[in-house]
């Protein structure tokens, strides 16, 4: 059975940097694409960054050059840095794979951005 853990949200003012982490179980990052989703109030759930297999990265463009997808094999973990964070960052955060399956959806953890 698949579980994944995302960790590292909270409170930060505009501007700021949050390190977002994704530990799995279940699953090997390092031989599936994976990917960062968001979901803010109200909103429908959107991709925000994916990496493949083989470690290529793409991005949302609203987050394009702020946000960086990484991934640690050795520890089965997928990370998001972000930096420059914006008040329209605000959401909860989940990692799945790419395309997500529905089964595989975590928790989330929770990002607000507030003056």
């Amino acid at each position: 059975q698949v579980q994944l853990v995302e960790s590292g949200g909270g409170l930060v003012q505009p501007g700021g940097s949050l390190r977002l982490s994704c530990a799995g179980s279940g699953i090997i990052f390092s031989i599936n694409h994976m990917a960062w989703y968001r979901q803010a109030p109200g909103k429908q759930r959107e991709l925000v960054a994916t990496i493949t297999r083989i470690g290529s990265t793409n991005y949302a463009d609203s987050v394009k050059g702020r946000f960086t997808i990484s991934r640690d094999n050795a520890k089965n973990t997928v990370f998001l840095q972000m930096n420059s964070l914006k008040l329209e960052d605000a959401a909860v955060y989940y990692c799945n794979q790419w395309p997500a399956r529905q089964n595989y959806w975590g928790q989330g953890t929770q990002v607000t951005v507030s003056s």
